[in-house]
């Protein structure tokens, strides 16, 4: 399976299509699955989190700054020859647009795209989109290296693996406790992203396996008993 099999037909590869802001040049791009990492993150935390928890994404655009440099470099290219791009999947639920909108708008005045999908139902996930994304930009300028936000492996690993093989440096950024798929893939590099500096104001209140307390640990749930009731 390909990343190109993951694109239906009938998409508007143009929807995907974010100008460069400097000419022709090969991308070294991020994706943020904002559903997938919120649920993860809820899931060490035991609940939503509070403004010290909440990921900056301005240590984030800088780390893919200083990635893109990177890159350059062991590819003998002279500086600013990468052209670097973020954008933020995410769902919008009825009727929380306002309440949403301030993130938005921050994550585009940092430098962040964001692709926003209306959540309809189960099936109005962003992984798809995500996909063509990737697919588009591969095709299209050329990936100097990729970085997927998302402890999905269902979705990505195969096509990532693929990317990988192709040549095309792949990083998968999350949490090790999630995505244990891309910690022990023999092709894929994996970040944790409490590891990204920065990222996070405090350090997560984390609980291992590997590393329990004499007292014993909570594990929150992923989802809600009730999930139960949509899931196909």
């Amino acid at each position: 399976m390909s990343v190109s099999q993951e694109i239906p037909e009938t998409t508007d590869r143009d929807a995907f299509d974010v100008p460069s802001l400097s000419g022709r040049r090969s991308r070294v791009l991020l994706v943020w699955d904002a559903p997938n990492l919120d649920m993860g993150l809820g899931a060490i935390l035991g609940g939503r989190p509070t403004a010290a928890y909440r990921p900056r994404f301005d240590a984030l655009g800088r780390w893919l700054l200083q990635r893109t440099a990177e890159i350059e470099q062991i590819r003998g290219l002279p500086a600013g020859s990468l052209e670097p791009e973020a954008t933020v999947f995410t769902n919008i639920a009825p009727g929380s647009a306002d309440v949403v909108r301030p993130w938005v708008e921050a994550l585009r005045n940092v430098g962040f795209a964001v692709f926003a999908k209306p959540k309809i139902d189960e099936d109005s996930d962003v992984d798809a989109d995500m996909l063509r994304h990737i697919e588009h930009r591969h095709t299209g300028d050329g990936l100097a290296g990729v970085m997927v936000a998302s402890a999905d492996g269902q979705a990505f690993r195969e096509p990532l693996e693929e990317l990988a093989a192709a040549e095309v440096p792949v990083q998968v950024i999350g949490f090790r406790e999630h995505a244990s798929w891309a910690v022990s893939s023999a092709t894929l590099d994996f970040v944790d992203l409490e590891e990204i500096p920065g990222v996070f104001r405090e350090p997560l209140p984390r609980v291992s396996l590997d590393s329990l307390p004499e007292e014993g640990a909570w594990l929150q749930p992923f989802r809600p008993l009730a999930a139960l009731l949509t899931m196909r």
